[in-house]
């Protein structure tokens, strides 16, 4: 792999990520109107709820791989926090390997059947007034393997150039 193609990577991940990180403000916005037609005027709007819903999954699911590529994931580093960064960044990689890549396979080995399922069945909300989308919203469960697979390829061929 050559350095262009390492250089693509990191553009895909860098555009996927703040694209979809640009879905957060519309959330905020939707959820507002929601509270002031659900408070103020009295109106209900399912189809709305649910579509914050798909939108929440669509930017968890989405940026995970965004997250891991920025370093701006949850973790407790007691352990290495006063090491350098050429350590840390072995022990990252090395604690990708033994857990983030099995989950990612075993998310995406299991979410394919109910995806699949999903859209057999071309799967409705069951509440009233609701989306009839849920085969598309369960369709973003594979984004959260694949961006971290996509990331965590790129982290180990940088690892490796650098």
């Amino acid at each position: 792999m050559n350095r262009y193609s390492i250089t693509n990577m990191e553009k895909t991940i860098n555009l996927l990520g703040k694209f979809i990180s640009l879905m957060i403000p519309l959330m905020t916005i939707f959820m507002i109107l929601i509270i002031v037609a659900r408070y103020l005027l009295g109106i209900g709007l399912t189809g709305l709820q649910e579509l914050v819903m798909y939108i929440h999954a669509f930017v968890f699911l989405g940026c995970a791989g965004y997250v891991q590529y920025k370093d701006e994931h949850v973790r407790v580093d007691i352990f290495y926090r006063e090491s350098s960064k050429k350590y840390k960044k072995k022990v990252n990689l090395f604690f990708s390997l033994i857990f983030l890549l099995p989950l990612c396979f075993v998310i995406g080995y299991f979410s394919l059947d109910l995806i699949s399922m999903a859209w057999r069945i071309k799967e409705v909300s069951t509440e009233a007034g609701g989306l009839g989308f849920v085969y598309i919203q369960k369709t973003l469960i594979i984004l959260f393997p694949i961006t971290l697979l996509l990331t965590l390829i790129y982290q180990s061929i940088k690892n490796k150039w650098n």
